[in-house]
């Protein structure tokens, strides 16, 4: 949960977006969504939102960079195009088609490289890791300031068809027309103007609306490579490095440069080559990450132009497509190669065929008895890091049946506080009737595992030879399927609820009874028959539950 709300926060403190954060964390982010979870990312999105709003007020009229510039909408692309014509949208389709291609290739990459730095060059060291950022930046910085010399300088537009412009711009103020190594002081560097500012000011220049003919195509070109290639390398080294930003940029060259070739195509006055290089940016961020609804109301929020909406959506839906044709989405990669059980939004086809019988492992499972040896248990949780293990119980006539399911946390706490330990493997089934007695286990200071490792519990061998009663302590009722039933259904169980362990049993042949949904929306009889178990349970509670109840008990 912290993570989701976190990763809300910083999209809508980075683009200024707040529902598009939300957006974020819902279809990127988390993959069990719930209206608990809903309302929290919302509130903290809002404060963010009020922060920053307030934060730049305050740095408007002082010294705070380029905080305080920009307002609450980061590119502001309002005043460009705002119709087109049906014969755009084919060079608009053409755009998700080309950031479908290019997103795809730049996950491929990014993975390949990813997966070399983590299994070949980052374990020899501290050291690798450090020359390889320092000869990135190396790389980068002489590239641009490289190819800027070797680019020839355009003149300035005419100041009389264009007379709100500023060409050159002075030195010490960036944006549009930036002059670097021009024989004449009516000349500036295109290539120049993308390199020389921040990211947040090249991306306005891309962005920029009533700028025809800014920029060369040569030049486009030439930065788009080679920032496509910077990208691709510096994603992974040991320096914080994103991917929103870098894919904007990307996508706003060539979607100017595909403007370029409209408006040279159509020669109509109305076409604006900031237009398409939004929906460029769009397109790639779409083909590479593969987000659709809050990628598309965070573009709309951070350039305030509600009349591309249904362009934004289209080159998202196009791009989308054609990238799933060849690879997952950018995150998701990254999270299967670091190993994070991060579960997509649909079964794979080849589970139709298979039964959770199909997807049980080899070995045999890790499972407790009732009454399990201390040192058992002390070598179970050594020797594997499960994070929960089924109890089962014997009966007398000889078959085993599962009475719950323990958590690792739980047994840690349980061995760190040594209260539950006897002497004797005899089930004391006592200890979980419902009785109004006290013991010195009342008394116990609730222990939290939080940070709790098996290398932090120190046992004597006296100890290691008692024995633990697990029964009192376990989920007496965890998620079962039975071992027939589809791997899909299983993948949408995980999926749809959150889980993270569910049991396999043969399939019961007795049937006790069927609950619909009308029978949960019957409060009298629900709430009698929670009315007779309440007392009871609460008094339960204040016998066994102190040790346990306070850490854990609500996850159930």
């Amino acid at each position: 949960m912290q993570v989701t709300i976190g990763c809300a926060a910083g999209v809508a403190a980075a683009f200024r977006a707040p529902v598009g954060g939300v957006l974020f964390a819902l279809e990127e982010v988390t993959s069990w969504w719930r209206s608990q979870l809903l309302w929290r990312v919302f509130f903290t999105s809002a404060v963010v939102a009020v922060v920053v709003r307030t934060a730049m007020s305050w740095c408007a009229h002082g010294n705070c960079g380029h905080f305080g510039s920009g307002g609450f909408i980061i590119w502001d692309i309002s005043g460009g195009q705002d119709d087109y014509s049906f014969y755009e949208l084919w060079p608009m389709a053409m755009l998700g088609i080309i950031g479908g291609l290019l997103g795809a290739l730049f996950n491929q990459l990014t993975l390949y490289l990813s997966s070399y730095r983590r299994n070949v060059l980052h374990k020899k060291g501290d050291r690798v890791k450090i020359i390889e950022a320092c000869l990135v930046s190396l790389i980068t910085s002489v590239l641009s300031f490289g190819l800027p010399l070797l680019t020839t300088c355009t003149p300035c537009p005419d100041p009389v068809r264009y007379p709100d412009i500023v060409c050159p711009r002075p030195s010490k103020h960036y944006g549009n027309y930036v002059t670097f190594h021009c024989s004449s002081e009516n000349q500036y560097n295109d290539l120049a103007t993308i390199f020389f500012n921040t990211p947040d000011d090249a991306i306005r220049n891309l962005f920029s609306t009533k700028t025809v003919h800014e920029y060369s195509a040569q030049s486009l070109f030439i930065f788009m490579v080679m920032f496509y290639l910077l990208a691709v390398i510096t994603y992974g080294i040991a320096v914080p490095s994103g991917q929103f930003v870098p894919g904007i940029m990307i996508g706003a060259t060539y979607g100017r440069l595909v403007g370029m070739l409209v408006v040279s195509l159509y020669k109509k006055d109305d076409i604006d080559e900031g237009t398409y290089a939004l929906l460029g940016a769009a397109s790639f961020l779409g083909g590479s990450m593969r987000m659709t609804v809050s990628l598309c109301v965070i573009m709309v929020e951070i350039t305030n132009n509600l009349n591309l909406l249904p362009l934004i959506m289209l080159v998202l839906l196009i791009s989308k497509a054609v990238g799933d044709i060849f690879n997952m989405g950018f995150y998701e990669q990254q999270a299967h190669l670091r190993g994070i059980p991060l579960l997509e939004s649909t079964p794979k086809r080849f589970m139709r065929k298979l039964s959770a019988r199909d997807a049980l492992r080899a070995n045999k499972v890790v499972n407790f008895s009732r009454i399990a040896q201390v040192s058992h248990i002390v070598a179970v949780l050594c020797s594997n890091n499960h994070n929960g293990f089924p109890v089962i119980e014997e009966l007398p006539n000889g078959q085993t049946l599962v009475i719950g399911l323990i958590l690792r946390s739980y047994l840690l706490v349980l061995l760190q506080s040594k209260a539950d330990f006897q002497d004797t493997p005899i089930a004391g089934d006592d200890r979980g009737r419902v009785t109004i007695r006290y013991s010195a286990t009342d008394f116990v200071k609730p222990v939290s595992s939080k940070g709790l490792s098996i290398n932090d519990i120190h046992l004597t061998p006296q100890e290691l030879e008692m024995y633990l009663d697990l029964k009192p302590f376990v989920n007496p009722s965890p998620y079962m399927v039975p071992e027939d039933m589809s791997l899909t259904k299983v993948y949408n169980l995980f999926r749809q609820l959150g889980l993270r362990h569910v049991l396999v049993v043969p399939r019961p042949s007795r049937l006790t009874g069927l609950i619909t949904r009308k029978d949960l929306l019957l409060p009298e009889v629900l709430e009698e028959t929670s009315t007779e178990l309440s007392s009871t349970r609460v008094r339960y509670k204040a016998y066994k539950m102190p040790l346990l109840e306070k850490n854990f008990f609500p996850h159930h």
